[in-house]
Formats: C-alpha cells, sequence, structure tokens
C-alpha cells in the first residue's frame, strides 16, 4: 500500500490535468501499439464501448498523477462482472501503487455488488505479474495481430479473394462508412449476436443479447470517440438473410497510421464457405482505397480461436506480441 495517495474521481465530460495525465500513463504502457488520441480516450473513460457505464479515477501523490484505473460496468446480463484497465506511471512502479489502485477498484466494485473482475495484459508485461500475485486466474490468452498495408501482396490478396469467393457464390456483400441505417440495426443485432459462440477461455461473462437498440448505443458511443467504422456485410441472395460481417476503426487523429479490426463473425449456418475470408478481403481492400493515409492494421485473435488466426495469416497479419485475460471472482 501507498500510503499518500489521493484518489479523485474525474468527469470525463470535462477534461483536466488529472486525464491528461492518465492519458500519457496508459499510452506509455504500450510503445508499441497505436495511440488513442485524446478524444478517444477520453470517451472511453467516459462509456465502454458498447455504452457501458464507467467510472475513472486517478492516484495523486502530491502534484503528481502517479496511476489510475477505469472500470467500465455492463448492464442486464453481465451484471455481475466490471471490466478493468489498471494503469501505474512507469516511473513509479514497485511503490504499492497499483496495490493501492486495485484494492480501491476492489472497493468500488463490491459497493457496486459485483463479483468478478476481468483486466488484460500483454504477457511479458508487469501488469500480468502483478495480476497474477494479486489472485487474479489467467482465463484467456489473445494474439495481437499486425497487417502492413504498405507491404502487403495485393495481387496475390485479390487472387485468393476469388478463389475464396468460388465457396461464397450464393452470397453478395454490401457496405457503409458510419453508423448503420434503421433499417439495418435488426440485421447487425443478428449478426452481433451470432459471435456468441465464440471461444471465451474460462471467462466468466455470459452471452449478450444484442439489440436494435444495444446496436444504436454501440454506435453512438463510437461516435462519442472520433472514429470512423467501415462495415462490411454478406448477405444471403436468395433469402436477404444477412450471413456475416467484419469491422475496421480508424481515428483520424490517431496520427500515427494506425487502424483496428474489429468484430468479425460468420453465422453458423453460413460457415464452411469461406465467408470469412471473403468479408475481410473485401473490407481490407475497400478500406486502404478509402484511408490510404493509413499503414497499419491492429487485431486481437483469441488463441482458442484458430479458424480466425488462419484466416488473419493468410491475408498477412503477423504476430506482435502476446496478451494475458485475467479473472478475479470475489
Amino acid at each position: 500500500m501507498h500510503p499518500d495517495l489521493r484518489m479523485e474521481r474525474l468527469d470525463p465530460a470535462s477534461p483536466g490535468d488529472g486525464l491528461t495525465a492518465l492519458h500519457g500513463i496508459v499510452t506509455a504502457q504500450d510503445p508499441a501499439g497505436p495511440v488513442m488520441s485524446p478524444r478517444h480516450f477520453a470517451a472511453r473513460a467516459g462509456s465502454g464501448a458498447a455504452g457501458e457505464r464507467a467510472e475513472t479515477w486517478v492516484a495523486w501523490d502530491g502534484g503528481e498523477v502517479v496511476g489510475g484505473h477505469i472500470a467500465h460496468y455492463p448492464p442486464g446480463e453481465n451484471g455481475h462482472l466490471v471490466i478493468l484497465r489498471l494503469a501505474v506511471h512507469p516511473g513509479r512502479l514497485r511503490e504499492g501503487i497499483g496495490t493501492s489502485l486495485l484494492d480501491h477498484a476492489i472497493g468500488r466494485v463490491r459497493a457496486d455488488g459485483r463479483r468478478v473482475i476481468v483486466a488484460e495484459a500483454a504477457a511479458d508485461a508487469p501488469g500480468s505479474a502483478f495480476a497474477k500475485g494479486r489472485g487474479f486466474a489467467l482465463a484467456g490468452t489473445e494474439s495481437r495481430m499486425v497487417l502492413d498495408l504498405t507491404a502487403a501482396d495485393w495481387s496475390g490478396l485479390e487472387l485468393l479473394r476469388a478463389r475464396a469467393a468460388r465457396s461464397a457464390r450464393d452470397y453478395s456483400l454490401e457496405r457503409w462508412t458510419g453508423p448503420a441505417g434503421p433499417d439495418l440495426l435488426d440485421d447487425m443485432a443478428w449478426l452481433m449476436n451470432g459471435m456468441n459462440d465464440e471461444p471465451m477461455g474460462d471467462l466468466k461473462i455470459e452471452e449478450r443479447r444484442w439489440n436494435g437498440d444495444r446496436i444504436r448505443a454501440m454506435e453512438e458511443s463510437t461516435a462519442r470517440t472520433g472514429l470512423t467504422t467501415y462495415t462490411m456485410v454478406a448477405r444471403h441472395t436468395a433469402t436477404g438473410e444477412p450471413a456475416g460481417f467484419t469491422q475496421l476503426l480508424v481515428d483520424p487523429c490517431e496520427g500515427g497510421g494506425w487502424a483496428w479490426q474489429s468484430s468479425t463473425s460468420v453465422l453458423r449456418p453460413h460457415r464452411g464457405r469461406r465467408l470469412g475470408l471473403v468479408i475481410k478481403l473485401a473490407a481490407v481492400t475497400w478500406f486502404r482505397a478509402c484511408e490510404p493515409s493509413i499503414e497499419r492494421v491492429v487485431t486481437w485473435n483469441s488463441t482458442a480461436n484458430p479458424h480466425m488466426l488462419a484466416i488473419n495469416r493468410a491475408l498477412g497479419y503477423e504476430v506482435l506480441d502476446g496478451w494475458n485475460l485475467w479473472q478475479l471472482e470475489m
């Protein structure tokens, strides 16, 4: 425990020195990956990716912010858990600051009546050793992968897409930028529900029940970050049913030439037709034409999902590093 810390809850709607300092600390934790812009970071300090309620706290030691934590509180079916991000200034490690922050976060979680905390950390970073030492259980592993758009074999990828498309002749593709139109919300909810059978390791996370309202809340949360979403959907031509989708995100304020490969899913009745590969190849080709300044796309894949890992390798993604998912049951 660090005896001299003062905890302050932040209001992300009124950015100040505390939030700016915490942004710098979080950025310093991951020098290899993309940097969240201040707007993106402030939005995530105020709500989760699907619009979840959030709390953000910083720890002051005198006049210096030395760390903080951001907790997202999912609603409904996952009302038992909290998703936690904890950060300590890299120059102030091993002083008891992380312990004080985690104890404070646990107190807030318990006060809300929740019983599970989920967090992630790079496998070889101090955060993973800290989580293990504090009683967190390893609940899953991920590979962070990067696609270098400047070095990709685009001719080879186009041939790969043409070959894969032979198995998906009964499907057509549609795409849009930004939020889904009102007539597409139910389709997107159907597709997001299809992600519930993805491998989750030992995480105590319940299936999320998506509907049009929840899709719109997620899109509004994304809009607050300043990110632009590129969505590609496969539809069964004969029936019009949505069959699969993928999304890429770009932050025009990020400045480092990065984009994020986000959700991808093919619904169970439509699997075995190489749709995942077709959709992702079409999406990244379209995205490259729309965002020529982007040089790298980053994504995370569960190591328990070899099918998606194989697709990403076929596209040219290479492993950057490994990440651990940690879980504390109270």
